[in-house]
């Protein structure tokens, strides 16, 4: 039998930089040269962070690469068009189709959380269905506050928050849930049955 090769686990402040990367290159360039050349600048900026972390990793989560296909279409639109709302209801877009993507997995019985994070977690069903709930939820409160911003403030102050609200949020919702996960983690002796759950909730 042969041993399944580990894949390559980077360094947090790695995973960091290739997703905070590109929204610095989005603020920096939008306060140089305008939100269209900063659309330009984000769409090859997230090309490279993919090919980075692929050369490093040899895997790019799937988040990032459905998060990659949709900020080149939108950017591709804004640019084409020269209309910016198609780049500011593009995280609108994504949240709402990740909180689709989990809900709708709830609602056929399956836990997809795991996959879209690419994340290893042995927890027990209830505790696949309400960190999947809780995810789903954000997902949606975030595509509302994306409407809610860029239709109410500035440019810069959307691309501001884009750039330097989102992940701190998303971060300290995520340690937010370090309680849940330590209360339905299982021990390493039953990991084949998390295994199993991981996928599907019963």
């Amino acid at each position: 039998m042969t041993t399944p090769i580990a894949k390559p686990v980077p360094h947090p402040l790695f995973k960091l930089a290739t997703e905070l990367g590109p929204l610095v290159v989005f603020f920096i360039a939008n306060g140089k040269a305008g939100l269209f050349v900063a659309t330009a600048a984000f769409m090859v900026a997230v090309i490279v962070a993919m090919a980075v972390s692929y050369v490093v990793t040899r895997h790019v989560p799937l988040m990032a690469i459905i998060s990659a296909v949709i900020v080149i279409v939108f950017g591709g639109l804004t640019l084409i068009l020269h209309d910016e709302t198609f780049i500011k209801v593009k995280p609108t877009i994504i949240y709402g189709l990740f909180g689709a993507i989990l809900g709708g997995g709830l609602l056929f019985g399956r836990s997809l959380i795991a996959v879209m994070f690419d994340q290893m977690f042995n927890l027990d069903p209830a505790g696949w269905r309400l960190l999947t709930r809780r995810w789903a939820f954000f997902f949606f409160a975030m595509a509302l506050v994306n409407e809610a911003i860029w239709r109410s403030q500035t440019t810069d102050v959307w691309v501001a928050f884009k750039a330097f609200g989102v992940i701190p949020i998303t971060v300290v919702f995520a340690l937010l849930q370090m309680p849940l996960i330590k209360r339905h983690h299982l021990e390493p002796a039953t990991a084949d049955i998390a295994d199993t759950e991981r996928g599907k909730v019963e």
